[in-house]
């Protein structure tokens, strides 16, 4: 990057967590937040005080759910251009409340409500990428205003759309939208240059994608996709929260309805899913009130049932990418795994049978997603100039025709950008305005594909039915937008438009919200800047506190006791403290009370290198 207006970022925009990255001529990278370079992973969670205020984002908010669930927002990536008539399943397991809301046109709008205030989720995804954009920002030290953001494969207009509004929101010129799967291929890429076909298993917290692609001479041509944007961790984890609540309800008679204890079955949960993954079993135990416990242990081989029915899914999937792109298992060379519900040991045995070959794991699958989208900004920025990205739309487009049928112009999988054509007429004599309902799907009934969104032409002739000649038009950008355009050619009428999808926010809704965000910007970043720091001094306290742990010995006791009085004291007042200043003045003096510990620590650990040699 050559100067501040080349910078475009990389951003994973993950249902659990999220990254951010860039990519110079040394390769992919990613930004760490304040607590290191560990300090990687944002979990996606935005936490909100009773005035639905932004409390806390990230690691915080996370912690912050197990006390406060119902004013904690998470997952919020699966309500992403969906409608509540879409999200009946999540809805139920959600602990804070989702509403519809009514757009324009009668748009059905999922809106996430706490207390007075409501949010869209483009706007809470949006929270989560500001943040993002700041650690991008402290890390080159200048502004950061260019993003390319990843979305799953099976994203349609309507989710692309709102990652889109999102990205502008906070604040980002989103300059690509590109698929997981791809990005991750990206990554993978890099320093290959053999020809190669891959298989990319991408399993997330919500979401699931397979993609298959073509590596040859620095192209990567997608050849098929196939997923399930609402499959995803998050199912593994509620596979046990049903099992749990089952078992509770059987033992004790009691149903669990609080959000409290939802939540903490949640995270429990969780980490079983976790612990399973390197054990072959894990304890339960849930107190639920008044004294009862409900106790259990629960084997991998039990887990494993419980969800070999949401894995059959995708590898139904992948059956049906290796059917599309003409190919057998022996047909592709590579397969790899992307996400972190991958670390499943079940999951990959499963992946390992279907494709009959052992999956590629030396790519952390957390991050692949991330590096390969800051190896997508890099192209884009001018960095790297020798890899071709060919993308595929994911699902079929077309209009509505007589009889609520659906009229396919572009079949899924055909590469963008792309542009496709086809001429329609009048079915009653003497229309002058025709209605054009523009569809996505696989089906062949309009009632049965997802409506995107209407719009009209108007001033056609008076003609009998069947003369006027519509030439209908489909464009998809390469991010995977579709712009719709239709011209009736004797009289030049021309009506077009760049579907805002029915679940979707119109264009002045976005631009009331970029105006929100510039409004309260100062505040947010006095919020950040605070933030920040708090979490700096914790981090340190906490280095401190296990120095203190291996080499507090090597104190005098007074020393150690005022040590160990001083991190309890600055805990506290952490907690408490709103001035950053007053922070940072505490921090570097505590940092200088440890001066002496850390000394005595070099001074051990050399020593205990000298006698390791010896």
């Amino acid at each position: 990057m050559t100067n501040d207006h080349n910078i475009i970022i990389g951003i994973d925009l993950g249902t659990t967590n999220s990254l951010v990255a860039y990519a110079d001529e040394a390769g992919p990278h990613l930004i760490a937040g304040p607590a290191g370079e560990d300090d990687v992973l944002l979990p996606s969670v935005v936490a909100f005080d009773d005035a639905g205020r932004v409390a806390h984002i990230g690691g915080e908010a996370r912690a912050h759910a197990v006390e406060r669930p119902t004013t904690t927002v998470h997952s919020i990536k699966r309500l992403m251009g969906m409608g509540v008539r879409d999200l009946t399943d999540d809805l139920a397991r959600l602990p804070y409340r989702v509403e519809r809301r009514s757009g324009e046109d009668g748009r059905d709008v999922a809106t996430v409500v706490i207390g007075d205030k409501c949010y869209t989720p483009p706007e809470i995804s949006a929270m989560i990428l500001r943040e993002l954009k700041m650690r991008a920002e402290r890390s080159f030290g200048c502004p950061v205003t260019k993003a390319v953001i990843t979305v799953p494969a099976q994203f349609d207009d309507a989710q692309r759309q709102a990652t889109r509004d999102s990205g502008q929101i906070a604040g980002l010129d989103v300059v690509r939208i590109i698929n997981e799967p791809t990005a991750a291929a990206l990554a993978y890429g890099l320093d290959r240059t053999e020809h190669a076909t891959i298989a990319v298993y991408d399993l997330g917290g919500g979401t699931f994608d397979i993609s298959i692609l073509r590596l040859e001479d620095g192209v990567f041509e997608v050849l098929a996709t196939n997923g399930d944007t609402h499959l995803g961790g998050d199912d593994f984890d509620h596979a046990l929260i049903d099992l749990f609540t089952r078992e509770i309800r059987g033992q004790f008679g009691l149903d669990i309805t609080t959000p409290a204890i939802k939540q903490q079955l949640r995270t429990l949960s969780e980490n079983i899913k976790i612990r399973l993954s390197v054990r072959d079993s894990a304890p339960v135990e849930i107190a639920i009130g008044a004294g009862r416990v409900y106790r259990r242990s629960i084997t991998r081989g039990e887990f494993e049932t419980m969800i070999a029915p949401l894995v059959d899914r995708t590898i139904e999937a992948c059956s049906r990418a290796m059917k599309t792109a003409k190919l057998t298992p022996e047909g592709i060379q590579q397969v790899v795994l992307v996400g972190g519900s991958t670390r499943v040991p079940f999951v990959r045995r499963r992946v390992a049978e279907v494709f009959q070959r052992q999956p590629y794991t030396a790519l952390n699958p957390e991050q692949v997603v991330a590096l390969g989208a800051g190896v997508q900004a890099s192209l884009l920025a001018g960095v790297q100039r020798d890899i071709l990205l060919l993308d595929v739309t994911p699902l079929s487009l077309g209009i509505e025709t007589l009889g609520g049928a659906m009229g396919k112009l572009i079949p899924a999988n055909t590469r963008v950008p792309c542009r496709a054509s086809e001429t329609f007429t009048t079915f009653k004599d003497g229309q002058t305005n025709v209605k054009i309902n523009v569809l996505q799907g696989e089906r062949e009934l309009t009632k049965d594909c997802r409506s995107l969104g209407v719009f009209e032409l108007q001033g056609v002739p008076p003609m009998p039915a069947g003369i006027p000649k519509i030439d209908v038009t489909f464009l998809i950008d390469q991010n995977g937008i579709l712009n719709v355009s239709a011209t009736e050619r004797r009289s030049g009428q021309t009506a077009s438009v760049q579907i805002i999808p029915s679940h979707g926010l119109t264009r002045d809704e976005v631009k009331r919200m970029q105006a929100e965000a510039l409004q309260h910007a100062r505040e947010d970043m006095a919020a950040h800047h605070l933030i920040d720091v708090r979490t700096t001094l914790e981090f340190d306290l906490h280095k401190a506190e296990q120095m203190i742990e291996r080499y507090g010995h090597l104190l005098d006791v007074p020393g150690r006791d005022a040590l160990v009085a001083e991190i309890r004291g600055l805990l506290d007042f952490a907690k408490q403290c709103t001035d950053p200043h007053v922070l940072n003045e505490r921090r570097e003096a505590f940092n200088r009370m440890t001066i002496p510990l850390a000394e005595l620590a070099i001074t051990a650990a050399l020593h205990e290198s000298e006698e390791a040699h010896v």
